[in-house]
Protein backbone atom coordinates (compact mmCIF):
# COMPACT_ATOMS: atom_id res chain seq x y z
CA UNK A 1 0.00 0.00 0.00
CA UNK A 2 1.38 3.37 -0.99
CA UNK A 3 0.36 6.73 0.38
CA UNK A 4 1.30 10.34 0.17
CA UNK A 5 3.71 11.21 2.98
CA UNK A 6 1.40 14.02 4.06
CA UNK A 7 -1.79 11.96 4.12
CA UNK A 8 -2.91 9.37 6.69
CA UNK A 9 -3.82 5.82 5.75
CA UNK A 10 -7.58 5.43 5.34
CA UNK A 11 -9.22 2.08 6.07
CA UNK A 12 -12.81 1.57 4.95
CA UNK A 13 -13.05 -2.04 6.10
CA UNK A 14 -11.62 -4.25 8.82
CA UNK A 15 -10.37 -6.71 6.20
CA UNK A 16 -8.41 -3.90 4.53
CA UNK A 17 -6.79 -2.95 7.83
CA UNK A 18 -5.95 -6.55 8.73
CA UNK A 19 -4.28 -7.00 5.36
CA UNK A 20 -2.14 -3.90 5.93
CA UNK A 21 -1.12 -5.25 9.36
CA UNK A 22 -0.19 -8.63 7.91
CA UNK A 23 -3.06 -10.39 9.67
CA UNK A 24 -5.61 -12.90 8.31
CA UNK A 25 -9.04 -11.69 7.20
CA UNK A 26 -11.61 -11.36 10.01
CA UNK A 27 -14.08 -14.21 10.56
CA UNK A 28 -16.86 -11.62 10.40
CA UNK A 29 -16.53 -8.67 7.99
CA UNK A 30 -17.89 -6.15 10.51
CA UNK A 31 -16.09 -7.13 13.72
CA UNK A 32 -12.71 -8.55 14.73
CA UNK A 33 -10.69 -9.08 17.88
CA UNK A 34 -7.00 -8.84 16.93
CA UNK A 35 -4.03 -9.74 19.09
CA UNK A 36 -1.07 -7.37 18.73
CA UNK A 37 1.36 -10.31 18.72
CA UNK A 38 -0.18 -11.52 15.44
CA UNK A 39 0.83 -8.37 13.55
CA UNK A 40 3.45 -9.32 10.98
CA UNK A 41 3.44 -6.32 8.64
CA UNK A 42 5.58 -3.21 8.80
CA UNK A 43 3.34 -0.71 10.58
CA UNK A 44 5.87 2.10 11.06
CA UNK A 45 4.24 4.28 8.39
CA UNK A 46 0.69 3.33 9.36
CA UNK A 47 1.36 4.28 12.98
CA UNK A 48 2.20 7.84 11.92
CA UNK A 49 -1.41 8.48 10.95
CA UNK A 50 -4.53 6.58 10.00
CA UNK A 51 -8.30 7.00 9.76
CA UNK A 52 -10.82 4.16 10.06
CA UNK A 53 -14.51 3.85 9.26
CA UNK A 54 -15.04 1.76 12.39
CA UNK A 55 -14.73 1.80 16.19
CA UNK A 56 -11.50 0.69 17.86
CA UNK A 57 -11.31 -0.43 21.49
CA UNK A 58 -7.75 -1.32 22.46
CA UNK A 59 -6.26 -2.91 25.55
CA UNK A 60 -2.53 -2.53 26.10
CA UNK A 61 -1.02 -4.61 28.87
CA UNK A 62 2.03 -2.42 29.37
CA UNK A 63 2.19 1.31 28.82
CA UNK A 64 5.78 2.45 28.52
CA UNK A 65 6.84 5.53 30.46
CA UNK A 66 4.24 7.79 32.01
CA UNK A 67 0.79 8.97 31.04
CA UNK A 68 0.02 12.67 31.18
CA UNK A 69 -3.20 14.04 32.67
CA UNK A 70 -3.30 17.83 32.47
CA UNK A 71 -0.05 19.09 33.99
CA UNK A 72 0.57 15.86 35.94
CA UNK A 73 2.07 12.46 35.10
CA UNK A 74 1.32 9.00 36.47
CA UNK A 75 2.86 5.57 36.21
CA UNK A 76 0.56 2.65 35.42
CA UNK A 77 1.38 -1.01 35.75
CA UNK A 78 -1.86 -2.82 34.94
CA UNK A 79 -2.36 -1.53 31.41
CA UNK A 80 -5.10 0.60 29.96
CA UNK A 81 -8.05 0.76 27.62
CA UNK A 82 -8.47 3.35 24.86
CA UNK A 83 -11.48 4.10 22.67
CA UNK A 84 -11.44 5.48 19.12
CA UNK A 85 -14.54 6.44 17.15
CA UNK A 86 -14.82 6.25 13.33
CA UNK A 87 -12.92 8.88 11.33
CA UNK A 88 -10.82 9.94 14.30
CA UNK A 89 -7.18 10.48 13.36
CA UNK A 90 -4.84 8.08 15.16
CA UNK A 91 -1.11 8.64 15.50
CA UNK A 92 1.06 6.37 17.61
CA UNK A 93 4.32 7.40 19.24
CA UNK A 94 6.97 5.13 17.76
CA UNK A 95 8.96 5.47 20.98
CA UNK A 96 6.40 3.24 22.66
CA UNK A 97 7.84 0.29 20.80
CA UNK A 98 6.13 -3.10 20.84
CA UNK A 99 3.14 -3.58 23.06
CA UNK A 100 1.17 -6.54 24.35
CA UNK A 101 -2.60 -6.64 24.17
CA UNK A 102 -5.39 -6.67 21.64
CA UNK A 103 -7.85 -4.45 19.83
CA UNK A 104 -11.56 -4.85 19.10
CA UNK A 105 -12.63 -3.40 15.75
CA UNK A 106 -16.35 -2.85 15.14
CA UNK A 107 -17.95 -1.37 12.05
CA UNK A 108 -21.03 0.79 12.80
CA UNK A 109 -23.09 -1.43 10.48
CA UNK A 110 -22.70 -4.24 13.02
CA UNK A 111 -25.01 -2.28 15.36
CA UNK A 112 -27.65 -1.58 12.71
CA UNK A 113 -31.11 -2.49 14.00
CA UNK A 114 -29.94 -2.48 17.64
CA UNK A 115 -30.38 0.21 20.29
CA UNK A 116 -26.59 0.43 20.61
CA UNK A 117 -26.44 2.08 17.16
CA UNK A 118 -27.82 5.25 18.76
CA UNK A 119 -26.69 4.70 22.35
CA UNK A 120 -23.00 4.33 21.55
CA UNK A 121 -22.87 8.12 21.07
CA UNK A 122 -23.62 8.46 24.80
CA UNK A 123 -20.27 6.93 25.74
CA UNK A 124 -18.20 10.10 25.86
CA UNK A 125 -14.86 8.34 26.23
CA UNK A 126 -14.84 7.63 22.48
CA UNK A 127 -13.91 11.31 22.08
CA UNK A 128 -11.08 11.27 24.65
CA UNK A 129 -7.46 11.72 23.63
CA UNK A 130 -5.03 8.80 23.67
CA UNK A 131 -3.35 10.05 26.84
CA UNK A 132 -6.72 9.90 28.64
CA UNK A 133 -6.94 6.12 28.46
CA UNK A 134 -8.82 4.17 31.11
CA UNK A 135 -6.18 2.94 33.56
CA UNK A 136 -7.21 -0.34 35.17
CA UNK A 137 -6.73 -1.87 38.58
CA UNK A 138 -5.95 -5.57 38.70
CA UNK A 139 -9.57 -6.46 39.50
CA UNK A 140 -10.94 -4.16 36.78
CA UNK A 141 -8.51 -5.67 34.30
CA UNK A 142 -9.71 -9.20 35.13
CA UNK A 143 -13.33 -8.11 34.69
CA UNK A 144 -12.79 -6.54 31.28
CA UNK A 145 -10.51 -9.29 30.03
CA UNK A 146 -13.32 -11.72 30.82
CA UNK A 147 -15.68 -9.76 28.58
CA UNK A 148 -13.10 -9.61 25.78
CA UNK A 149 -12.64 -13.37 26.10
CA UNK A 150 -16.39 -13.92 25.73
CA UNK A 151 -16.41 -11.85 22.55
CA UNK A 152 -13.37 -13.70 21.19
CA UNK A 153 -14.86 -17.11 21.99
CA UNK A 154 -18.10 -16.19 20.26
CA UNK A 155 -16.26 -15.01 17.15
CA UNK A 156 -14.32 -18.28 16.97
CA UNK A 157 -17.49 -20.36 16.98
CA UNK A 158 -19.60 -21.03 13.95
CA UNK A 159 -21.80 -17.96 13.56
CA UNK A 160 -25.55 -18.49 13.90
CA UNK A 161 -28.65 -16.32 14.25
CA UNK A 162 -27.89 -15.68 17.93
CA UNK A 163 -24.23 -14.70 17.50
CA UNK A 164 -24.82 -11.01 16.83
CA UNK A 165 -27.21 -10.68 19.81
CA UNK A 166 -24.69 -12.31 22.13
CA UNK A 167 -21.73 -10.25 20.87
CA UNK A 168 -23.60 -6.95 21.07
CA UNK A 169 -24.71 -7.70 24.62
CA UNK A 170 -21.06 -8.30 25.51
CA UNK A 171 -20.01 -5.03 23.83
CA UNK A 172 -22.67 -3.18 25.84
CA UNK A 173 -21.36 -4.85 28.99
CA UNK A 174 -17.81 -3.79 28.09
CA UNK A 175 -18.90 -0.17 27.56
CA UNK A 176 -20.96 -0.04 30.76
CA UNK A 177 -18.08 -1.44 32.81
CA UNK A 178 -15.81 1.15 31.20
CA UNK A 179 -18.23 3.90 32.21
CA UNK A 180 -18.12 2.66 35.79
CA UNK A 181 -14.33 2.40 35.85
CA UNK A 182 -13.88 5.85 34.30
CA UNK A 183 -16.09 7.22 37.06
CA UNK A 184 -13.79 5.55 39.59
CA UNK A 185 -10.80 7.06 37.79
CA UNK A 186 -12.25 10.55 38.14
CA UNK A 187 -12.86 9.96 41.85
CA UNK A 188 -9.44 8.51 42.65
CA UNK A 189 -7.78 11.44 40.89
CA UNK A 190 -9.82 14.04 42.77
CA UNK A 191 -6.73 16.02 43.82
CA UNK A 192 -5.55 16.36 40.23
CA UNK A 193 -9.08 17.07 39.04
CA UNK A 194 -9.37 19.92 41.54
CA UNK A 195 -6.11 21.29 40.14
CA UNK A 196 -7.67 21.23 36.66
CA UNK A 197 -10.79 22.95 38.00
CA UNK A 198 -8.66 25.66 39.64
CA UNK A 199 -6.63 26.11 36.45
CA UNK A 200 -9.80 26.42 34.38
CA UNK A 201 -11.26 29.01 36.76
CA UNK A 202 -8.05 31.03 36.48
CA UNK A 203 -8.11 30.82 32.68
CA UNK A 204 -11.69 32.08 32.56
CA UNK A 205 -11.00 34.83 35.08
CA UNK A 206 -7.98 36.05 33.10
CA UNK A 207 -9.90 35.80 29.80
CA UNK A 208 -12.75 38.01 30.98
CA UNK A 209 -10.47 40.42 32.89
CA UNK A 210 -8.42 40.96 29.73
CA UNK A 211 -11.64 41.66 27.80
CA UNK A 212 -10.64 39.10 25.20
CA UNK A 213 -14.29 38.63 24.38
CA UNK A 214 -14.40 41.85 22.38
CA UNK A 215 -11.89 40.41 19.91
CA UNK A 216 -12.26 36.64 20.25
CA UNK A 217 -15.83 36.11 21.43
CA UNK A 218 -16.85 33.93 24.34
CA UNK A 219 -14.21 31.40 25.45
CA UNK A 220 -14.93 27.95 24.05
CA UNK A 221 -14.59 24.49 25.53
CA UNK A 222 -11.93 23.78 22.89
CA UNK A 223 -9.95 26.84 24.05
CA UNK A 224 -9.98 25.62 27.67
CA UNK A 225 -9.14 22.04 26.71
CA UNK A 226 -6.20 23.12 24.55
CA UNK A 227 -4.85 25.33 27.33
CA UNK A 228 -5.00 22.46 29.82
CA UNK A 229 -3.77 19.72 27.45
CA UNK A 230 -6.88 17.56 27.71
CA UNK A 231 -9.60 16.69 25.21
CA UNK A 232 -12.90 18.64 25.33
CA UNK A 233 -14.89 15.49 26.08
CA UNK A 234 -12.61 14.43 28.92
CA UNK A 235 -12.67 17.93 30.41
CA UNK A 236 -16.48 18.10 30.37
CA UNK A 237 -16.89 14.61 31.86
CA UNK A 238 -14.27 15.34 34.54
CA UNK A 239 -16.00 18.59 35.52
CA UNK A 240 -19.46 17.00 35.45
CA UNK A 241 -18.24 14.29 37.81
CA UNK A 242 -16.59 16.86 40.08
CA UNK A 243 -19.14 19.67 40.12
CA UNK A 244 -22.24 18.48 38.29
CA UNK A 245 -21.61 21.02 35.49
CA UNK A 246 -19.96 20.43 32.13
CA UNK A 247 -17.35 22.76 30.64
CA UNK A 248 -19.86 24.86 28.68
CA UNK A 249 -21.93 25.39 31.82
CA UNK A 250 -18.81 26.50 33.70
CA UNK A 251 -18.09 29.06 30.99
CA UNK A 252 -21.62 30.45 31.27
CA UNK A 253 -21.42 30.47 35.07
CA UNK A 254 -18.18 32.48 35.03
CA UNK A 255 -19.62 34.82 32.39
CA UNK A 256 -22.69 35.48 34.58
CA UNK A 257 -20.47 36.21 37.58
CA UNK A 258 -18.45 38.70 35.53
CA UNK A 259 -21.62 40.26 34.09
CA UNK A 260 -23.03 40.84 37.57
CA UNK A 261 -19.82 42.60 38.62
CA UNK A 262 -19.92 44.89 35.58
CA UNK A 263 -23.64 45.58 36.01
CA UNK A 264 -23.04 46.46 39.66
CA UNK A 265 -20.09 48.76 39.18
CA UNK A 266 -20.46 50.53 35.85
CA UNK A 267 -22.88 52.58 33.78
CA UNK A 268 -22.33 50.53 30.64
CA UNK A 269 -25.42 49.57 28.67
CA UNK A 270 -26.51 45.94 28.40
CA UNK A 271 -25.33 45.92 24.76
CA UNK A 272 -21.89 47.27 25.72
CA UNK A 273 -21.54 44.64 28.45
CA UNK A 274 -22.61 41.90 26.04
CA UNK A 275 -19.98 42.93 23.49
CA UNK A 276 -17.30 43.16 26.18
CA UNK A 277 -18.05 39.62 27.34
CA UNK A 278 -17.91 38.20 23.82
CA UNK A 279 -21.47 38.18 22.53
CA UNK A 280 -22.12 39.22 18.96
CA UNK A 281 -25.78 39.87 19.72
CA UNK A 282 -26.92 41.47 23.02
CA UNK A 283 -30.16 39.47 22.84
CA UNK A 284 -28.17 36.24 23.25
CA UNK A 285 -26.50 37.61 26.39
CA UNK A 286 -29.83 38.71 27.88
CA UNK A 287 -31.39 35.33 27.11
CA UNK A 288 -28.64 33.35 28.87
CA UNK A 289 -28.57 35.79 31.79
CA UNK A 290 -32.34 35.44 32.27
CA UNK A 291 -32.16 31.65 32.03
CA UNK A 292 -29.40 31.44 34.64
CA UNK A 293 -30.67 34.09 37.11
CA UNK A 294 -34.42 34.38 36.45
CA UNK A 295 -33.81 38.08 35.84
CA UNK A 296 -32.92 40.14 32.79
CA UNK A 297 -29.71 42.20 33.09
CA UNK A 298 -31.84 45.34 33.44
CA UNK A 299 -33.95 43.75 36.20
CA UNK A 300 -30.80 42.67 38.03
CA UNK A 301 -29.34 46.20 37.87
CA UNK A 302 -32.61 47.70 39.10
CA UNK A 303 -32.71 45.23 42.03
CA UNK A 304 -29.44 46.68 43.33
CA UNK A 305 -31.02 50.11 43.96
Amino acid sequence: MKKNNHQPYIFHSIAEMNKALGMPPPAHPLIALNDYKDISGDISDIAKGMLMDFYKISYKKHLSGKIRYGQHHYDFNEGGLSFISPNQLIAEDESNGECEGFTLLIHPDFFRGYALAANIKNYGFFSYAANEALQLSEKEKETLLGVFKNIGDELQQRLDKFSQDVIISQIELLLNYSNRFYNRQFITRSAVNHDILTQMETLLEDYFNARNGMEKGLPTVQYLADAMHVSPGYLSDLLRNLTGLNAQQHIHQKMIEKAKIILSGSNLSVAEIAYQLGFEHPQSFSKIFKRKTNQTPVEFKQSLN
